[in-house]
């Protein structure tokens, strides 16, 4: 599929006074079909247009705002890091079932920040402070850098600067293909790339305005051969009629066109379908003729890390899922982990 090409773009207005956000507004102010605009904060968007929820939200989908990242602590990120590298919020994609519907609302704009160097800096500063334990920065908790890339180069930028890092290591994950540009830097292996995948029948009917699984696989094996540490996450986990079969497929698919490729145990993150109140919410303005299992009475209910309650598989249905995944990661790729499943 082709890469993300915005409706319009709106400038905070420090960005501009950076290479990369003066880059990028010399390129988008030159294109008659880009509105670009200048603003005060990346914090305080407002104009996205929008008859209802669906609009909005498709028009948000098509708005890049361009910022800086202002000082601050990083985020934690358990359980897949010590804390979060932002780089960029939100993604092209249209996922139905997208976790951030709690946390970015019915207009997710996607937001690049333009100073990587600064923020790169500070997470220097994390990993000096943890000496002498390994620090990990996870680079796509709010969102799918990869999809970006093309237009900020951060990826590159933190790959390399993790590269130089012998207590440092970095680990993103994306749906998108674009990788090409990534394959023949230096990464010392401290980065560990990882696909988010599914199986047909979920990105199909959930994720909107993805790349399709094959295609995500042949860019996990171009990641693998150029010598990354490779991981997928399968999430989420969602039971419909035939999903066993299906899971199973997935796995033969991987063992199939990866095993041989990756110079490294893969990894695998397994992460069961949950959703918040407030993302229920949105999903249904949003997607309101979406069929995703959201009955609350067929749910358990688990507070999260940042305050919300979200509502997983009943526990019989969580340890049956588990002990399904554990079963064909041992069969089919025995040399991988399981990092964690939630």
């Amino acid at each position: 599929m082709e890469v993300f090409k915005p409706k319009r773009v709106l400038f905070e207005q420090k960005s501009i006074d950076y290479p990369l956000g003066e880059k990028l507004y010399e390129k988008f102010r030159r294109n008659p079909d880009v509105i670009v605009k200048i603003i005060g904060s990346h914090n305080r968007v407002m104009g996205i247009p929008g008859k209802n929820p669906q609009e909005g939200f498709r028009e948000a989908k098509q708005t890049l705002v361009v910022g800086v990242r202002k000082g601050g602590e990083f985020q934690t990120c358990k359980p897949s890091a010590h804390y979060q590298l932002p780089l960029s919020t939100s993604c092209p994609g249209m996922c139905e079932y997208c976790y951030l519907h709690t946390t970015l609302g019915k207009k997710p704009y996607l937001r690049i920040y333009v100073n990587i160097h600064e923020i790169l800096a500070k997470a220097r500063e994390y990993i000096n402070e943890r000496l002498p334990e390994i620090t990990v920065f996870e680079g796509a908790a709010t969102s799918d850098p990869l999809a970006l890339e093309h237009l900020t180069g951060n990826l590159e930028e933190s790959i390399k600067f993790f590269a130089s890092q012998s207590h440092g290591r970095f680990r993103f994950v994306t749906k998108y293909t674009n990788v090409d540009s990534l394959l023949n830097i230096t990464h010392g292996g401290n980065t560990r790339f990882r696909f988010s995948i599914n199986t047909p029948f979920v990105i199909t009917k959930y994720e909107h305005n993805t790349p399709a699984l094959d295609d995500r696989l042949e860019a996990a094996r171009k990641v693998a051969a150029a010598g990354y540490p490779l991981g997928f996450i399968i999430g989420p986990v969602i039971v419909y009629e035939g999903w066993e079969v299906d899971y199973k497929t997935l796995f033969l698919n991987l063992q199939s066109g990866l095993a041989r490729v990756a110079k490294e145990p893969l990894t695998f993150e397994i992460i069961t379908h949950r959703y918040t109140a407030r993302a229920k919410k949105n999903i249904m303005d949003i997607f309101p003729k979406n069929n995703l299992p959201m009955d609350d009475s067929q749910r358990q209910l688990k507070y999260g890390q940042f305050g919300y309650t979200k509502y997983l598989y009943s526990k019989e249905e969580m340890k049956n899922i588990n002990q399904i995944f554990e079963g064909l990661v041992e069969k089919y790729l025995p040399n991988s982990k399981i990092e964690y499943f939630v």
